[in-house]
Order: C-alpha cells, then structure tokens, then sequence
C-alpha cells in the first residue's frame, strides 16, 4: 500500500509538472501581440496566409514558386521566376512580381491581373545579351473578354495540345478571334527594340492605329494608321 502510495504522489509530482511546462511553452510562443525579431533570415519561400488559411501571397525562390491559383485550385506545375505572386479571397491568382537576369537575357515584370483571367496590365523590363541588346521597357495594357476566364483558355490550351494537329490549333484559334475571345494588346507606353521611345495605342482588333514616339536618330513621328496597317495622310 505504501509502494503505490508512494507512486501516485510520484504520478502527481510529474503531472503538475508537465502541465507548468506545457503552460509556459503555449504562453511564450503564443502570447498575444508578441513579435519576433529576427536581425537576418533565409528562407526559400513564404506563404502569407489570412486567419481562415486563405492563402494570399507567395514570396519565393525560382525552385518553389507557386504555380498559380483558379478557384482555389493549384495549376499543374511550372517553371516560374522567383518573386512575389498575389492571390484574391475567390482563390484566383491575382497579379505578381517576377524578375531574373544571367549572362544570356534579363527581365522584371509586374502584373495586374484582371478577375478570372490572366493579366490586363504589365510594368516590364526585357534585354538579350549582345551588341544590339533588344532592351525593351515600358507600360502595356491588354483587353481580355469577361465570357472566356482562364479555366476555359486552359482547357482549350489543353484540348488543342492532345490533338498535336498545327492546322487545326491555327483554326481554332482564328475562330476565337473572330469571336472576339482572344487577348489584345491595346496600349504600350516606353521603348521598343528597334529604339523607338513613345506611345503605340492599338484598336479592339489588336492592330497599331495610332504612334507618336521619337526614333532613335532623334526624329519625331505622328501616324496615324487604317486598320491594313498603311498611314493615313
């Protein structure tokens, strides 16, 4: 009797103990309004979440970038550059920024994307290596359809994909354009390859309309254009 006696006191010693402990650490680790302070970190890739989880924002190496959201759902994997991706509270990717550079090419683009679909709107830097460059910057703007979101362009992407039938894909996406289905480019403010620094607004159709810009000799230009392409007097 007095050997179990002996045991329950023991039983009891080192539950209140452990309770004082487990007490402690939830409090230190959890106490409300503490923040840590940390003077240097490396990490690999950042999830900023809300309370319910929603995820929000993805800050991350190239290796584990997030490869983009619809409804909640992760596309299939892709290589994406390291950066920043934005998602909204309806679970869709919603904008980012991605840059990267090597001895090849260098580049840095910040998107707005527009609801359901991909991007509307692009502050971009592109440049290829050598004695020309091909350097290239500005602000570009694009008209996307409200009826086509992305979940259906990436199911004809992938229908058109499995057929592997070139023709056929450049027949399908003609039809799309014609029903007014395809992404146009509509506006582009900045320099192009060729030197030219200025603004090129396009129609609803995505055919230049419009350019004034000064070239690289210094000359200034207004055209005005048909929808063929040939200058308007």
């Amino acid at each position: 009797m007095e050997k179990l006696i002996r045991e329950v006191r023991t039983l009891k010693i080192y539950a209140g103990v452990l309770t004082v402990m487990c007490f402690l650490f939830f409090f230190l680790a959890f106490k409300n309004g503490s923040n840590e302070h940390f003077k240097e970190i490396d990490v690999e890739r950042i999830n900023i979440v809300e309370k319910d989880g929603t995820l929000k924002m993805v800050i991350s190496n190239k290796e584990r970038q997030h490869p983009g959201l619809v409804n909640h759902k992760a596309l299939k994997p892709r290589e994406r550059e390291a950066g920043l991706i934005f998602f909204n509270s309806i679970g869709d990717e919603c904008g980012g920024l991605v840059y990267d550079g090597n001895e090849k090419e260098s580049g840095m683009v910040y998107s707005v994307d527009q609801r359901n679909t991909d991007q509307v709107m692009q502050l971009q830097y592109f440049e290829a290596a050598g004695k020309d460059k091909n350097r290239v910057y500005g602000l570009k703007l694009w008209d996307r359809p409200d009826d086509f979101p992305l979940e259906k362009i990436i199911k004809f992407e992938d229908s058109l994909k499995k057929l592997n039938d070139p023709a056929a894909s450049k027949k399908a996406y003609a039809k799309l354009r014609e029903e007014g289905k395809l992404t146009n480019e509509r506006f582009f403010a900045g320099k192009t390859a060729d030197g030219d620094v200025g603004i090129f607004i396009r129609d609803t159709k995505g055919k230049v309309r419009l350019k004034l810009y000064v070239d690289k000799n210094n000359q200034t230009h207004i055209e005005s254009l048909d929808d063929n392409g040939k200058p308007i007097k």
